[in-house]
């Protein structure tokens, strides 16, 4: 049986002869890594009797894990590291008119670092969800849109774009491997060079919330 994590080699592109030296000086003063970062979604907990997410990398290195969602009546979801660790909290806004999530550091429920409001404008289809910056606790009620998702999630076919329209990260169907097929609880993220990946995975488990389906969901 295949793993539900993929053995990917990712080639670095191809550079000419002229442009070789330049590539090299700013490969090494910047150090930053140009091929995105590709995620296996496992839409499942390791844990037993638990709901949740396990995300691999390309090695197969446990990188995210959601252990405690919907394990009962849970009103919250912790975004963890492969130790553990909590990295985000998330929670539903209550009383609000529209489907809102807040996300802190942490285990912090105080001063969120960004909001997620599902659409609810029928004429644009295409988006499936807006992230907001929260402002500072002086100023909570001035939000700036930090991010967008379009796309189709029950197709696992959704792009993240930044406020100046730029790809920061995806969600594709995974191929399938020596002839199986893996269903919908088996996806990728891609996740572009110099974005930390911690937001898009929790913008997936956000976006498994709002179009989920028949997943479990928390409640407030």
């Amino acid at each position: 049986m295949p793993k539900v994590y993929p053995k990917t080699v990712v080639i670095p592109a191809l550079v000419s002869s002229d442009n070789k030296q330049r590539f090299l000086n700013e490969s090494s003063t910047a150090g930053r890594n140009l091929n995105p970062e590709i995620l296996t979604v496992w839409k499942k907990s390791l844990l037993f009797n638990c709901y949740g997410f396990t995300v691999f990398d390309t090695k197969g290195n446990l990188v995210f894990r959601v252990d405690n969602y919907a394990a009962g009546n849970k009103a919250e979801i912790v975004l963890m590291d492969a130790s553990g660790r909590s990295l985000l909290t998330i929670r539903r806004k209550r009383l609000s008119l529209t489907e809102s999530w807040l996300v802190y550091d942490g285990e912090t429920t105080v001063n969120p670092r960004f909001s997620v409001t599902k659409n609810v404008n029928f004429l644009n289809t295409k988006s499936l969800a807006h992230v907001s910056t929260t402002g500072s606790p002086k100023n909570r009620n001035k939000k700036n849109v930090a991010y967008e998702i379009e796309g189709s999630y029950s197709q696992r076919s959704c792009v993240m774009y930044d406020d100046r329209r730029r790809r920061i990260a995806e969600l594709k169907r995974k191929e399938a491997v020596r002839g199986v097929v893996f269903g919908g609880d088996v996806f990728r993220l891609v996740v572009q060079p110099e974005i930390d990946s911690t937001i898009p995975m929790a913008l997936v488990v956000l976006l498994d919330q709002m179009f989920g389906g028949h997943s479990r969901k928390f409640t407030s």
